[in-house]
């Protein structure tokens, strides 16, 4: 059977505090592949892990990361907008949004898969961060939005790429006859399990995207039956914020 690469969606988030050390390490020690995450840039020029452009959700501080120095950033308590399943949080105020080069050192092992937000310099900031860490290898480069990923390629980024929204909806509409050269430039796409009434996990739409040498990765799967699905339809990656739950599903 096919075996898929476990993401954990910012970590093992749906546990702990979304893209923190301590949601990464748990999705880790749970069996999770590679962590996906999200960067800002901090006032002051520092690559930030955080997913949204305001601390609001996660920090109750309305304020836009790229508004903060990295000092500011580090005082943000990123565990007060976590609620557990049963609906619980956490008193202890010492979840925080980390560094991309902490993450990076602190799991020399794992792949990462980053989504660069569209800010002033942030492409050129985090793949110095991720060179030095030398962990191009390791570290797929992603956006929502084209410009920024036709600027990682641009810039000669080594790593893998994925597919920026316009790019994967070219993908999705090219006939399995078209040209190999017709394809993004990207090596994965990475899509939501339906589009309306859509539903995209299916092997003769995976069939295809191979054919045309994508490597085809669903978010965010958080039930099993979801998840065999994905691998029984030739899925190369699934993300998950429940890397327990999925994993044990998996047999990781």
């Amino acid at each position: 059977m096919n075996r898929p690469i476990l993401f954990g969606h910012r970590g093992a988030s749906i546990e702990l505090p979304e893209n923190t050390l301590e949601a990464f390490e748990l999705a880790v020690e749970l069996g999770a592949d590679a962590l996906e995450t999200d960067v800002h840039v901090t006032a002051d020029g520092a690559v930030v892990i955080h997913h949204d452009a305001s601390a609001l959700r996660m920090a109750a501080d309305r304020r836009l990361l790229r508004s903060l120095r990295l000092e500011e950033v580090s005082r943000l308590n990123v565990g007060f907008g976590f609620r557990a399943k049963d609906g619980t949080g956490f008193a202890d105020r010492s979840f925080r949004a980390p560094l991309l080069a902490e993450a990076l050192e602190r799991f020399p092992n794992q792949r990462f898969n980053i989504d660069i937000k569209p800010e002033q310099g942030a492409v050129s900031l985090v793949m110095e961060v991720v060179r030095k860490c030398r962990a191009e290898e390791r570290v797929l480069l992603t956006s929502f939005y084209d410009s920024v990923v036709r600027e990682v390629r641009r810039n000669g980024y080594r790593g893998d790429t994925g597919l920026a929204q316009k790019e994967a909806v070219r993908a999705l509409l090219l006939p399995a006859s078209a040209p190999r050269w017709l394809a993004p430039g990207g090596q994965r796409i990475q899509l939501p399990v339906r589009i309306g009434p859509v539903d995209l996990v299916t092997k003769s739409l995976l069939d295809r995207l191979h054919q045309h040498g994508l490597k085809v990765d669903f978010w965010v799967i958080n039930d099993v039956a979801t998840a065999r699905k994905a691998v029984a339809a030739g899925a190369d990656g699934i993300m998950t914020d429940d890397v327990r739950l999925i994993a044990e599903a998996l047999q990781r």
